[in-house]
């Protein structure tokens, strides 16, 4: 068997695991990922962030509350061979578009997410906020590097909150977090905030609202994220500045209307049969 062969080899999802994707915005799958492929591909990734990262020398008493939240490094599949190895995960890729019911898959960037020892919240957000794309068929897979107890900040979901147009006008920041918080809790979403064991991931669509605890732990939260989208997204109106940005940073050139089909969205996974959805 090839080494690292779990970055390609299909995942059984069971059907309530996609009944549950689909209901509640998420889903929590385990040993999705070998120790041995977790731990070989997070010192490459920590390579890089560590030497990519604007943050190293400021204090965290200077940063503001997204600095405080974690390092964020994008697009690290342009920048080293074996990281992209990673991303390109076939077993992730069509993991995500069986949740979605796509037959396509395309990247639409990485993202390494370290919290630090000592690092804040993550406010309660949205991330398709962010992001100039005509379908809410997008999702994140969140990849832990090691495993992540509650002191070190695991992703927690408002279930079912991707259904509702809540939310959908406030950056990740203060107001966010304060707004939200009792939104959510007004309209009685559940909240699922648990650990991640070692190999487990979390899927999120673009719209569910989630958020992190602060790392109260003496180690760096290691996660890599990827973003993935249905093949067949097209890009919206820019409505806000932080789309005007994201179409310069992962779909170069595209205007409203075009497909977010660029040489940096590559098709990462195609099924062979029509998906059923």
């Amino acid at each position: 068997m090839p080494q690292f062969a779990d970055l390609d080899a299909p995942y059984a999802l069971s059907p309530d695991q996609i009944t549950q994707y689909r209901e509640k915005g998420y889903v929590k799958l385990k040993d999705v990922l070998s120790p041995e492929t977790l731990a070989h591909f997070r010192e490459e990734i920590t390579r890089e962030v560590m030497a990519r990262n604007p943050l190293l020398k400021k204090p965290m008493s200077e940063r503001t509350t997204y600095e405080k939240a974690f390092i964020q490094i994008t697009n690290l599949w342009r920048q080293n061979e074996v990281v992209r190895e990673f991303v390109f995960s076939k077993r992730l890729a069509r993991i995500a578009a069986e949740l979605m019911g796509c037959e396509g898959i395309r990247l639409y960037h990485d993202q390494a997410l370290y919290k630090e020892p000592g690092g804040g919240i993550t406010p309660w957000h949205a991330d398709q906020y962010y992001w100039p794309i005509d379908t809410p068929n997008t999702t994140t897979v969140w990849i832990p590097l090691q495993a992540t107890p509650m002191e070190m900040g695991p992703l927690a979901f408002a279930e079912g909150s991707h259904g509702h147009e809540i939310g959908r006008d406030l950056a990740i920041s203060d107001e966010s977090e304060a707004a939200l918080q009792k939104e959510l809790a007004d309209r009685a979403f559940p909240l699922h905030d648990t650990p991640f064991d070692l190999g487990e991931v979390s899927f999120h669509a673009g719209w569910t609202f989630h958020r992190a605890g602060a790392n109260t732990s003496g180690d760096v939260r290691a996660v890599m994220t990827v973003i993935y989208m249905d093949a067949d997204a097209r890009v919206t109106p820019f409505v806000r500045a932080e789309h005007y940005l994201d179409r310069d940073a992962f779909l170069p050139g595209r205007e409203p209307g075009d497909a977010a089909d660029t040489e940096m969205n590559p098709l990462l996974y195609q099924a062979e049969t029509p998906v059923e959805v």
